[in-house]
């Protein structure tokens, strides 16, 4: 009995053992999948004029606007997926087209100050399909009530 009892568990021990190994190949063959899609299809990189405005001293009710340039300095076409702000003050505008390598892109960022006083500082989340997959972009104002 003790030896039937030792085999099923060596067998077990083998399965496991398989199931493993046939994991690790599996995630190494997906590595080797993308990198060649890197190296077939190049991959694109964002790259900003600069990331962080400041509006200054502004009054209450006052809205504005930002562009922010990029260009996409990568080898494959840039798509902005998404751009967010967690504050309803805050709103992006972009062009939901892909820029080509070389090619420069702009995001407006307007800014209402209504319900504001303060100083202000706000973010805007842009998801790209770049390595990096995220920039935030900032905002500042100090507002000055009316």
């Amino acid at each position: 009995m003790k030896f039937i009892r030792d085999n099923i568990i060596v067998f077990f021990v083998l399965v496991v053992v398989f199931i493993a190994s046939c994991s690790v190949n599996s995630a190494e063959k997906n590595n080797d999948q993308t990198e060649k899609q890197v190296l077939q299809n190049g991959k694109p990189e964002i790259t900003f004029d600069t990331l962080f405005y400041d509006f200054g001293n502004m009054i209450e009710g006052e809205k504005v606007a930002v562009t922010f340039r990029f260009r996409n300095t990568g080898t494959s076409e840039l798509l902005i997926l998404d751009a967010y702000s967690t504050c309803g003050c805050t709103v992006p505008d972009y062009s939901k087209e892909p820029v080509l390598p070389g090619v420069e892109g702009k995001i407006e960022v307007g800014f209402d100050s209504s319900n504001r006083s303060g100083l202000q500082n706000k973010t805007v989340t842009l998801k790209t399909n770049t390595l990096i997959g995220e920039t935030t972009l900032w905002i500042k104002a100090n507002v000055k009530s009316k």
